[in-house]
């Protein structure tokens, strides 16, 4: 996708515009997690942060649509040339939309005041934080088109959600003690790290093998 996304940077097609609105979705994400995330392990006041993320959340949901309707108009203007990465983005957007989806989630938690195992609260902060750093440096891989950097993102995410994994089944054994809000957790971070990686798949995966990083390695190209 990068020679795709440089071809068309350089022509006046309207695509720096999405491009633009793309990545703000990606700083929104991040901002939506940072705050539902603190709500629910940093002590933060769920009633402050609420309106901020609702209305951030809402602007991630408007700039899809507003992407989703430029990319049609670009698709109709520019003809066939130009059609498989409008195809890309409107998978990849979808994906950033879920990242905000999936922190709300979190904050549903925090909002209200959902039991988290003292045992797990350490690395939840931990994995947190890593998440939170790997959202932020999502946007300048995008931008960039930096393949290298892109497979050691992969690479972050797929050592991550493999840790989200084993500590899920951990606590599917947990007998006496109520784990279901630790679980979920796990669980929605597991999924933002999915749609984040799957965001970065783009940049060295074709458009038929988006989000099948992990069953097509042998077959990764820079296309």
């Amino acid at each position: 996708m990068f020679e795709w996304l440089s071809a068309l940077r350089s022509k006046p097609s309207g695509l720096e515009e999405i491009m633009r609105f793309f990545e703000q979705m990606l700083e929104d994400g991040r901002h939506v997690f940072d705050a539902a995330s603190n709500a629910l392990l940093g002590g933060a006041d769920p009633n402050v942060v609420k309106d901020d993320l609702w209305a951030t959340d809402k602007r991630i949901n408007a700039n899809e649509r507003r992407i989703r309707r430029r990319l049609i108009t670009h698709a109709a203007a520019h003809g066939r040339t130009e059609f498989p990465v409008c195809l890309a983005l409107m998978s990849v957007v979808k994906d950033a939309e879920r990242i905000g989806d999936y922190a709300k989630n979190i904050f549903d938690l925090a909002f209200i005041e959902a039991n988290i195992l003292e045992s797990s609260h350490e690395d939840l902060v931990s994995i947190k934080d890593t998440t939170s750093r790997l959202l932020a440096k999502s946007r300048n891989v995008y931008d960039t088109q930096d393949a290298e950097g892109a497979r050691a993102f992969i690479g972050e995410c797929e050592s991550l959600q493999g840790h989200c994994e084993e500590k899920l089944r951990a606590l599917c054994l947990i007998e006496g003690e109520n784990a279901a809000a630790t679980a979920l957790i796990y669980r929605y971070i597991k999924r933002i790290l999915a749609h984040s990686m799957n965001i970065i798949t783009s940049v060295v995966m074709p458009l038929d093998l988006l989000d099948y990083y992990d069953e097509d390695k042998g077959r990764e190209t820079n296309v």
